[in-house]
């Protein structure tokens, strides 16, 4: 597949790292420039991009960056773009600011749909980086862990399942956007590296009222590693 990816963080430069060993062209992009990822670029043999390009990647683009940073993406170069586009990225106050309509009840995701003016899937938000790197395994692994797709179009999730797989991990339906509060920051499914059936559990077992609880403990914990975005 070709493959964009915005946001050379943890996330983001993991997910790039590993795409491009599977055999998926796979350009990355940042705020900074395509020759700030030149290292990077050499060492993987992923492209750096633009983000403008990473945005109009064919197949799939995946988002890995603070929530308010997506207001200065090519909106209209997403909007045009068919591929499958990932938001990869949680809403932290400390960094974030408050958010409305987040506050208000809409999920993380739901509010970078209405930014986009395009339909996004959610995944690989609710893993830490350094499992990412190291905890993928062969399908039937008794050490296999499974990561969680939110969505409301099923094909789009069925082909980031089939990423996740191939990545390692097992792929569990997390419902559609509305639902994927259930693996937003202090869920219990929030980055515990849980097996399949442990991770389909802790999604059932979330409390819609605990949503404010659940965003102040993980805000509050993360705050220390938080800088506030300043755009």
């Amino acid at each position: 597949m070709n493959i964009g990816i915005i946001g050379s963080g943890n996330i983001g430069s993991t997910l790039a790292r590993n795409l491009k060993a599977l055999g998926h062209r796979v350009l990355i992009a940042n705020s900074r420039g395509p020759a700030t990822l030149a290292a990077f670029a050499a060492e993987t043999g992923v492209v750096a991009a633009t983000v403008e390009q990473a945005s109009g990647a064919a197949d799939l683009v995946i988002i890995a960056i603070p929530q308010l940073a997506v207001a200065d993406l090519p909106h209209e170069v997403l909007r045009r773009n068919p591929a499958v586009v990932v938001d990869a990225g949680n809403y932290y106050p400390t960094r974030d600011g408050v958010m409305a309509q987040v506050e208000g009840g809409a999920t993380d995701s739901e509010w970078i749909s209405s930014v986009l003016g395009r339909p996004v899937v959610k995944a690989f938000n609710n893993i830490l980086a350094e499992s990412l790197a190291t905890r993928g395994q062969p399908g039937g692994s008794a050490e296999r862990i499974a990561l969680s797709v939110a969505g409301d179009n099923t094909e789009a999730k069925h082909l980031v399942q089939g990423v996740v797989r191939e990545l390692g991990f097992d792929a569990i339906d997390g419902g559609t956007l509305a639902e994927s509060w259930r693996q937003q920051p202090g869920t219990p499914a929030y980055c515990k590296d849980l097996n399949a059936a442990q991770l389909e559990e802790a999604l059932a077992s979330a409390s819609k009222t605990d949503i404010p609880s659940y965003r102040k403990v993980a805000d509050i914990a993360a705050a220390p590693y938080l800088t506030p975005f300043k755009g």
